[in-house]
């Protein structure tokens, strides 16, 4: 799937699973460009795309990204916790180890951040932040990889099954409100 930034996402906040989805199609795409122009200039002074482009991949890891981990830990995780459905304990196995990654990614983000911050401030570089970069990014890439699957391909048909609606829908509203807007 092609993914056009700044395009509404296939799905609503009343169909919440699907739009956590769309927003794994968007770590996806800005990852792939943190990678990319980490490869490309490794660690070099940026032409005015790439810094862009930059700035924008490390914007939306520290403001977008922190509301979808909110939208499955606050909203998502605590229902399927509460649940009695017949299916929900090995969901909720798998959810022990979403909230490892999460906590995992997170540090690396944070490491991402800095050095992306500290890029753009000083045009370039160190040898040893750019390994250090890439680095960060690689096992950003090998948790994202084996984490959205995991939530694609189990945790959220398993959650449609093991959720009412209400459920989903009051998910839905929660995360509208994280985004200050009207589900």
């Amino acid at each position: 799937m092609l993914l056009k930034i700044g395009a509404p996402s296939e799905h609503g906040f009343g169909e919440p699973l699907g739009l956590l989805s769309d927003c794994h199609r968007r770590i996806e795409y800005f990852l792939n460009v943190l990678s990319a122009i980490t490869d490309q200039a490794k660690g070099q002074r940026l032409n005015s795309a790439q810094e862009r482009d930059l700035q924008r991949a490390l914007t939306y890891f520290a403001t977008a990204a922190p509301k979808h981990t909110a939208d499955e830990e606050e909203s998502l995780f605590p229902r399927l916790a509460a649940s009695a459905h017949p299916d929900v304990t090995e969901a909720l196995v798998l959810v022990k180890r979403l909230e490892r990654d999460h906590q995992e990614a997170d540090l690396r983000h944070r490491a991402v951040d800095a050095l992306g911050r500290k890029w753009i401030a000083d045009e370039t570089l160190s040898e040893a932040d750019a390994i250090d970069l890439r680095h960060h990014l690689a096992r950003l890439s090998d948790i994202y990889r084996a984490h959205i699957a995991a939530e694609d391909q189990q945790l959220f048909p398993a959650a449609a099954r093991i959720l009412t609606q209400t459920e989903l829908q009051s998910i839905g509203l929660e995360m509208a409100e994280r985004r200050s807007l009207q589900a």
